[in-house]
């Protein structure tokens, strides 16, 4: 925590700088309290960039195979990163994941679970949509672009590139009586795809009218 807010100013300076950072919507994301943040998801900057634009810390949930790089495992966690499992179901970050938000923390995860390519918004997986439900908190969803020009994936250096960062107003979900818990999971993901699909849209009709 302490080293996330002492390197956050001067990061998002060079993400202004180099990378013409431009946020929108800021005003979405609740001040305090649990608040579930949710994005598409294209390159490994989007984590620093989403963190970057939103007006609050921010905590992420990372691949576990990063955690073994030696000192990157130790630097990311300490700028509150924590590890997940991509394949399979991992109680063990669902129950990290419920405690930060149960905290009052801000969580950012990617419900497509893996990067996306050209643009184009997979399928939310149910499990955060079972965080979401679970949880309580407010889910915000997000949407990144230029990441993916700035360090696509197979590239070991980012170069300069525009990114943009665009957060949405509050999702709420809750339990329904009458509907299987797990089809509500997924119903919720789908939602939460839908709202960052809207953004992209809203993103798009922006830059057209440029």
């Amino acid at each position: 925590m302490v080293l996330y807010g002492a390197l956050k100013p001067f990061a998002v300076g060079i993400m202004r700088l180099l990378f013409r950072l431009e946020v929108s919507g800021r005003e979405h994301v609740p001040a305090a309290g649990p608040v579930l943040l949710v994005s598409n998801h294209v390159s490994v900057l989007d984590p620093p960039f989403i963190g970057g634009a939103a007006p609050r810390e921010l905590y992420f949930m990372a691949k576990e195979e990063l955690f073994r790089v030696p000192l990157f495992g130790r630097l990311i966690h300490a700028l509150n990163a924590r590890p997940v499992k991509r394949d399979g179901s991992d109680g063990r970050a669902l129950k990290a994941a419920l405690r930060l938000l149960a905290e009052g923390r801000a969580l950012l995860v990617f419900p497509e679970g893996t990067r996306g390519r050209d643009g184009r918004l997979g399928e939310g997986k149910p499990g955060v949509g079972m965080l979401a439900l679970m949880s309580d908190a407010a889910v915000v969803p997000a949407y990144v672009s230029g990441t993916e020009q700035a360090l696509p994936s197979g590239r070991a250096m980012p170069r300069l590139a525009k990114v943009r960062v665009r957060f949405g107003p509050p999702l709420s979900f809750k339990p329904a009586d009458d509907e299987p818990r797990k089809d509500r999971y997924r119903e919720a993901s789908r939602e939460m795809m839908r709202a960052i699909g809207q953004l992209r849209d809203e993103q798009v009709a922006v830059r057209a009218g440029c």
